[in-house]
């Protein structure tokens, strides 16, 4: 996985978890993105159009290990 943006945080990313509201996040620019699967890769971003976001859990299980 690529480099994170900064301003997804673990404590971004932790909330985003805990809401359980399929929240997701553009790595490329950190905006956030709603009905994203718990476990998506590289969908397409909105905002920057980069094919950078990634499920709230899926970014935590790389954050942790």
């Amino acid at each position: 996985m690529a480099k994170l943006h900064e301003s997804i945080t673990l404590d971004r990313i932790m909330a985003a978890v805990e809401e359980d509201d399929y929240l997701g996040f553009c790595i490329a620019c950190g905006a956030e993105h709603d009905s994203v699967e718990p476990d998506a890769r590289k969908y397409q971003c909105e905002s920057c159009n980069a094919r950078a976001v990634f499920g709230a859990e899926e970014l935590l299980l790389h954050m942790i290990a």
